[in-house]
């Protein structure tokens, strides 16, 4: 399984950044694919993720009507369009699988960090 993300960086409050995962191996047939992120000091936790045989999404109670996960089927991309940026969005994000997107974690790749200053 490899799952490469990428697209991080410093951003202002209120702010967008696009996140990108490429993924490939085993990754490309996952049964359910999405975001991570784990701030300083805090716990792993699933931002956002994307059942692959419908297409029906989940999202983090903290972060519905600002993020929004898609997926490139012919590329092997998802991506994780984040606006309305707030600081405690400040975090590690990884792109990861799981067996379904309401269940456990099956595998992450390298993750991107993401900044948000005040």
């Amino acid at each position: 399984v490899q799952l490469q993300a990428s697209g991080g960086g410093l951003v202002h409050s209120g702010g967008s950044l696009r996140l990108s995962c490429v993924a490939s191996g085993s990754a490309k047939d996952a049964f359910a694919i999405g975001w991570i992120r784990q701030a300083p000091g805090k716990a792993r936790k699933q931002v956002s993720c994307m059942n692959t045989s419908d297409g029906s999404t989940n999202y983090e109670e903290s972060v519905k009507g600002r993020f929004t996960i898609s997926r490139d089927n012919a590329k092997n991309m998802v991506y994780l369009q984040m606006n309305s940026l707030k600081v405690e969005d400040t975090a590690v994000y990884y792109c990861a699988t799981f067996y379904y997107c309401s269940g456990p974690l099956e595998s992450w790749g390298q993750g991107t960090l993401v900044t948000v200053s005040s």
